[in-house]
């Protein structure tokens, strides 16, 4: 059977956080991911998850200023105090809630020099990853399509592979988001393949309303079954907008394709 965690970053977003874990539990979740839960106390997350005998797959880096539109510092020039600052708040966060990966969230980076952008993030993730290795903390990397992003550092899942093998860090991953690869790809199923050996995490949601996996124009079963015919047994993420109450919608899990692995 396929595993899904739940983001409570998208479900049940109108609750606080710690009722949003326990409303994932009361749905069957036996995992959940989130995006940023730095204004709650990591002991908190930690003992709700231990609570509802959850498993926190993972949380996204600060995003800086969300006021002003940003979102993640690791890409962005002149900023690299900052972003290794963040990042060791994130990577104690993680180790004090139990999350076992960290989405490192690039930033938007229009107005800034591309090089520059190159450079300041090739610097920033060597160092992410050092840290991340001593603290045992997958990190993970995700492009977000640019018709919802267009100032985001990366765009394309093909740009990021290419990034994160300048690098050359066998830490680094790609978290594949079926919503922000099919909203450029019409066969997502292709973009999986090519990439497969850098995918880390697979999260999904109907295109192109973000809603739930059962619709859409992307046969998103047809990846999972790739997936799994090239070993994938992790966790699916769904990070998606529920259509309206998210327990009704919950029903696409008992749909013979979704809940059977191929």
């Amino acid at each position: 059977m396929r595993r899904y965690s739940a983001n409570v970053g998208m479900l049940w977003s109108h609750l606080p956080l710690v009722e949003r874990i326990e409303a994932a539990a009361r749905a069957g979740f036996r995992a959940i991911e989130m995006h940023f839960p730095y204004a709650i106390a990591p002991g908190e997350v930690r003992d709700a998850i231990q609570n509802f005998d959850l498993a926190l797959l993972g949380i996204n880096s600060p995003p800086g200023d969300l006021a002003k539109g940003e979102l993640g510092l690791a890409a962005i020039p002149g900023r690299e105090s900052e972003f290794a600052e963040s990042l060791h708040v994130a990577l104690n966060y993680c180790q004090a809630a139990g999350a076992q990966a960290l989405h490192i969230m690039a930033g938007n980076t229009a107005g800034y020099w591309r090089a520059a952008c190159i450079e300041a993030f090739r610097s920033n993730i060597a160092l992410a990853a050092d840290l991340a290795t001593s603290s045992n903390v997958r990190l993970l990397f995700e492009p977000l399509n640019r018709a919802l992003h267009p100032a985001y550092f990366y765009h394309e899942v093909d740009e990021l592979a290419k990034l994160l093998d300048d690098i050359g860090h066998p830490l680094l991953k790609i978290q594949f988001d079926t919503y922000h690869v099919g909203m450029h790809h019409r066969s997502v199923r292709d973009v999986l393949k090519r990439n497969w050996s850098k995918i880390g995490h697979i999260q999904i949601a109907a295109v192109p309303d973000r809603g739930e996996p059962r619709a859409g124009d992307i046969d998103i079963v047809e990846v999972l079954e790739e997936a799994e015919m090239r070993g994938y047994d992790g966790w699916i993420g769904c990070e998606y907008k529920a259509r309206g109450n998210v327990e009704e919608g919950l029903a696409w899990r008992q749909m013979t394709r979704f809940s059977e692995a191929g």
